[in-house]
């Protein structure tokens, strides 16, 4: 089968896009036409910051996919014309450490556009297990393409707050209200949380105002001390307990994460999503002084899909107006804009390749 793709040949130059064969799925695996694939900042780190991918080079990248399965192997657990979400992180769900519940420490799990070739192609390969089947009785394929997002920014969002346990009624600061941090507050607003949302961005901290996020704060030109200070006295104002406070890091940068370890206190939890690859100065004694806990989050388990779709499909977690659909073949301009920070919206390339 012949597809057309967009490689990444090196770090620091455009993707090409090439011609070529797709290869046969095997026994349990589908080739999934793509609908959309989201833009993510690992996608970024991969292409300009020489973040090592664990399939050598060229790769196409891209591993917020959704669209239809075409084929599939002789024991796949799918039908051709599903419309499907691909998980980011597919774990095998066959070894020991998946029977555990520990899918993101599997050692055969596929991360599209990192294990293997991604989506920003109109074709690719991927386990049957764990695909998330989406309802499009009454799509005309633009809902299907704006959910490719749930395949990584929403529900790993949703993985994050989940495992923190938030309490109704529950503290939850999320430091980065873009991308992965404004689904984090959507998510723990669903939740019944009270939440906070921090960001050096006005627009986005406004747009999320009009999704159920109460409490807002930018915090461009703010020492982390001055910061910690100014939260505490909105907790008090709004007679929040000071206690088990629920703090998500999502921006990933140095600023974000130093913050989100200085806002930790008594019985606090620490949720780190955002990825950043230079170092970090916190002091690790914290964690024991508050009995605190930090924890990182590596994807959605897909058996968890069900639940964030639902929360889609109800309108607690509002989608549309943080996606932006963008023609695949323009995926060289939107990488260079989102590095520049010129992007307000989660880009979602659409394939245009017969265009």
């Amino acid at each position: 089968m012949r597809i057309t793709a967009f490689e990444m040949r090196a770090v620091g130059q455009p993707l090409e896009r090439v011609e070529r064969d797709l290869r046969d799925p095997a026994d349990h695996e589908v080739v999934v036409e793509v609908v959309g694939c989201g833009v993510c900042h690992t996608d970024l780190g991969f292409l300009f910051d020489g973040v090592p991918t664990r399939h050598p080079l060229p790769l196409v990248l891209g591993h917020e996919v959704a669209g239809r399965v075409v084929r599939t192997g002789a024991t796949a657990k799918a039908r051709v014309g599903d419309a499907v979400i691909v998980p980011a992180v597919i774990p095998c769900n066959r070894c020991e450490l998946c029977a555990r519940g520990r899918g993101d420490l599997c050692k055969k799990q596929i991360f599209p556009g990192n294990d293997d070739h991604g989506g920003f192609a109109s074709h690719l390969v991927v386990p049957a297990e764990g695909l998330c089947r989406v309802d499009t009785a009454s799509d005309n394929g633009r809902r299907l393409a704006k959910l490719a997002v749930c395949a990584d920014a929403v529900s790993t969002a949703f993985a994050a707050v989940k495992k923190s346990e938030l309490r109704v009624g529950g503290f939850a600061i999320v430091v980065g209200a873009g991308g992965v941090g404004g689904f984090a507050a959507q998510v723990a607003s669903a939740r019944g949380g009270t939440v906070l949302a921090l960001d050096v961005d006005s627009k986005r901290l406004d747009r999320l105002g009009e999704y159920g996020v109460r409490h807002a704060m930018n915090v461009k030109g703010k020492s982390a001390k001055d910061v910690k200070k100014a939260v505490r006295e909105l907790a008090k104002e709004h007679s929040i307990a000071p206690e088990e406070w629920r703090v998500f890091e999502t921006s990933g940068t140095a600023a974000g994460q130093e913050l989100a370890f200085a806002l930790l206190g008594p019985g606090a939890y620490l949720g780190v999503v955002g990825f950043h690859g230079g170092d970090v100065t916190i002091r690790l004694s914290n964690l024991m002084a508050f009995a605190a806990k930090a924890e990182g989050t590596w994807g959605c388990p897909p058996a968890w899909f069900d639940d964030v779709l639902r929360l889609v499909d109800n309108g607690a977690i509002h989608v549309d107006p943080f996606v932006e659909l963008l023609p695949m073949s323009s995926i060289n301009d939107v990488l260079a804009r989102m590095r520049r920070h010129e992007i307000e919206r989660r880009p979602v390339l659409v394939p245009d390749f017969d265009a």
